[in-house]
């Protein structure tokens, strides 16, 4: 066990991630801790970063500005798609989100804002994207 993260460590940590009114996005403080190794995607980018170099069994709290975090928000990210233009399997419910499958296998997912008879509102952007966000991290084990 080393005793600093590295950009290529594997982790146990819990880790919340809240936007500044304290609405939160995700933890995992209140169930089993999160394993995930450095550089794997499985952790955004600019939320690694920060991890890099920190020692375990101590508690952190980071206030991340958009660009140090999930992005601005795009304009161009939301598109208002005609329904007939969309799977006629896709289960379409304003206020979810909804996943799509790209040309090449992948899956991706779109935050459905509205709805009408002809066409839906979908936001592609990061659902945490232009918020100024806290990231609490509390790094158990490193190796």
């Amino acid at each position: 066990m080393s005793n600093v993260v590295r950009s290529d460590s594997y982790l146990t940590l819990h880790y919340r991630i809240t936007a500044q009114d304290g609405e939160e996005f995700l933890s995992t403080f209140d169930m089993s801790p999160a394993t995930l190794q450095m550089g794997s995607g499985q952790l955004a980018e600019n939320l690694e970063r920060v991890l890099i170099g920190l020692p375990a069994m101590e508690h952190f709290v980071f206030e991340l500005p958009p660009d140090e975090a999930f992005g601005q928000h795009n304009a161009r990210l939301v598109e208002r798609i005609a329904r007939n233009g969309l799977p006629p399997e896709m289960e379409l419910k304003e206020n979810s989100v909804v996943e799509f499958t790209a040309p090449n296998g992948g899956t991706f997912a779109g935050f459905l804002r509205e709805l009408d008879a002809t066409h839906a509102l979908f936001d592609f952007n990061h659902p945490m994207a232009g918020k100024t966000i806290r990231f609490e991290v509390k790094i158990i084990g490193i190796m």
